[in-house]
């Protein structure tokens, strides 16, 4: 299988804190991983780490390999304003920034360089539209974000990460301050999403993992338990901790 990531001996701490222990696994291209596990298990820990977000965070260490493309992310030389091109991120709450629709979109393009209205008219234009959300704003896209819907928001967020041309989406619980409209809009997007991108997401909602991820990852107080297929993480996990889980025996 085509991995874009792969993740050896990933131990995390904050200060004296383990956050993450061991951590091992491989994300395929073009898939839909979710990470699930109960709240305070390390889920969106692990992935910011995938975007190097923790070096934000102060006494925040990191050991083990993380490979992305085969490249170690971790060296002092890699270029992480690169990486966070490559590996966009949509967080739990949408973000727009207090901008027009257009400008939103058009941000990270300009930040790298493109200048050009015409360039950034056929940026702006195709990943809206990839994101499900240009024929409801095509006729308002100098009106401020902000007065979009949640749902809508959230779509501008993911045009946003598209617009920078990434390999990967990383979301955090992207849907859990949505209503359910919003939510399968979001889920249908993802669907679509990804045959032209990897999406790892995480997420409390388990009904969701198994709605639209390819895998699953279950985390459990820092430990990766368990990864497999979803179809088997939710009728033949191998662990009984990932059973009782599943089945609402705890978390």
């Amino acid at each position: 299988m085509d991995n874009i990531f792969s993740i050896k001996d990933l131990d995390l701490y904050y200060g004296n804190f383990q956050a993450l222990k061991s951590i091992s696994l491989d994300i395929d291209r073009n898939k839909v991983t979710a990470l699930i596990g109960p709240s305070g298990c390390g889920k969106s820990t692990f992935l910011r780490c995938l975007n190097r977000m923790n070096d934000l965070i102060e006494n925040c260490k990191i050991e083990g390999k993380i490979q992305y493309s085969q490249m170690d992310i971790q060296t002092k030389s890699f270029n992480v304003i690169e990486l966070r091109t490559k590996v966009g991120m949509v967080f739990q709450k949408p973000n727009p920034f207090p901008m027009s629709i257009y400008d939103n979109v058009a941000y990270g393009p300009r930040c790298s360089g493109i200048k050009k209205k015409s360039e950034l008219d056929v940026i702006v234009e195709k990943a809206l539209k990839r994101a499900a959300l240009y024929e409801e704003v095509s006729s308002r896209l100098k009106d401020n974000a902000l007065g979009l819907s949640g749902g809508q928001q959230q779509r501008l967020c993911i045009a946003r990460a598209i617009a920078m041309e990434p390999d990967v989406i990383l979301m955090d619980e992207p849907t859990s301050a949505l209503d359910p409209i919003a939510t399968l809009k979001i889920e249908e997007l993802i669907n679509d999403l990804k045959r032209n991108y990897t999406i790892v997401i995480v997420t409390h909602n388990m009904q969701q993992a198994a709605r639209i991820s390819d895998k699953t990852a279950f985390f459990l107080m820092g430990e990766l338990i368990e990864i497999d297929s979803t179809d088997k993480i939710f009728t033949q996990p191998k662990n009984k901790k990932t059973e009782d889980y599943i089945t609402g025996r705890f978390g």
